[in-house]
């Protein structure tokens, strides 16, 4: 038996010097009887344990977005529905882009007349530009070309944007996801017109969840000195990434939200599910045996309790939290009693004990 007690859930480690004799006495003393049992027995201590206030959180992701038209158009194809994952970049929509291809194919044509003119134009500034050197222009006439070849270059540029500019519009004719995610709302049907602005579709991530919770005023400063919380989902516990503080309190309930960022786990959680979260307030001394003690039968939990003359029972007990590999015990059990490792071996040497019991009797 470890003389600290290591919460593997919260990454908390603490040294009891004080029960650091009391612990070698119960050692030696289960040692010495151990020997009479065909199984390890471990000792109920107290040990420090993290003391955690719980409340209800809200789950939430990351990343959620609605996508929006970015242009005008019917739609003429939703190629994914809600509960369908797509990968960044996989087309959601596709709308109708007749304007938009025409709007591009104009642009393309100024552009080549902004090209031809351009050249004409920087061709013409060279010829002036070197009869101006030999003195055979005027100077009025060397500064119009170079005004006209400056005037060129500025259409072509003016054109170029302009061609962007189409195939952009185009482009948005196609909705793309913005992330790896999967689509939680489908807000439009086929056939309909949109416009500019108008949402079209809702997506998140799962990759990435944070729970907001909703902390009292007169708890914050303990939750916000210490910065640890877990979150508890059935029987599992995932420790927090990091958290997030707001820094004002909410003026009807008087409480203060904590942004809980979870990594990223094998247990499942869906936006809007509510879940509990325990924030680390303090310390506390609890009774603790170890998880692999525990009998559960339907809605019994109990601990096989050696007596330490050979004898052993089946005691309920009633539990209290998980810590790591630590379970603590409300009722049932009393610091110092030993308590079987191996439930199944201890229900069958039980079981011989009765046997050969009522063989003795008879």
């Amino acid at each position: 038996m470890s003389l600290s007690f290591n919460d593997r859930c919260f990454g908390i480690v603490r040294h009891v010097p004080g029960l650091m004799v009391a612990l070698g006495l119960v050692l030696a003393s289960g040692a010495a009887f151990a020997a009479d049992y065909p199984f390890a027995l471990a000792g109920a201590e107290y040990e420090v344990a993290p003391r955690e206030r719980i409340w209800d959180g809200k789950v939430e992701a990351v990343n959620e977005a609605t996508v929006s038209a970015q242009t005008a158009g019917r739609i003429t194809s939703i190629l994914v529905d809600v509960n369908d994952f797509v990968e960044a970049g996989a087309v959601l929509i596709r709308l109708t882009d007749t304007e938009q291809r025409s709007a591009l194919k104009s642009a393309q044509a100024n552009l080549r007349e902004a090209e031809a003119r351009a050249a004409e134009a920087a061709a013409d500034f060279a010829r002036i530009e070197g009869m101006f050197k030999n003195e055979t222009v005027s100077r009025a006439r060397m500064d119009q070309a170079k005004a006209n070849n400056e005037s060129a270059m500025a259409r072509l540029a003016s054109a170029r944007a302009g061609v962007s500019a189409a195939r952009e519009q185009l482009e948005y004719t196609v909705i793309r996801a913005p992330y790896a995610g999967i689509v939680s709302r489908r807000l439009v049907e086929t056939g309909e017109s949109v416009g500019p602005g108008q949402p079209l579709m809702t997506g998140l991530s799962l990759q990435q969840l944070r729970v907001n919770v909703d902390v009292p005023q007169g708890m914050i400063d303990s939750v916000r000195q210490i910065g640890k919380a877990v979150v508890h989902h059935g029987d599992a516990d995932i420790a927090a990434e990091s958290i997030t503080f707001f820094p004002v309190a909410d003026p009807g309930s008087n409480t203060f939200r904590v942004r809980v960022n979870l990594p990223q786990t094998d247990v499942v959680l869906y936006p809007g599910m509510f879940v509990k979260v325990g924030f680390i307030v303090g310390e506390s001394q609890r009774l603790l045996i170890p998880v692999g003690a525990l009998v559960r039968r339907s809605e019994l939990t109990a601990v096989y309790v050696a007596d330490g003359q050979g004898g052993i029972a089946l005691r309920q007990v009633r539990l209290g939290r998980t810590y790591g590999d630590r379970l603590e015990i409300l009722a049932g059990l009393d610091a110092g009693e030993q308590v079987a490792l191996d439930p199944v071996q201890a229900g069958i040497y039980l079981k011989q004990s009765r046997v050969q019991g009522a063989d003795h009797e008879q």
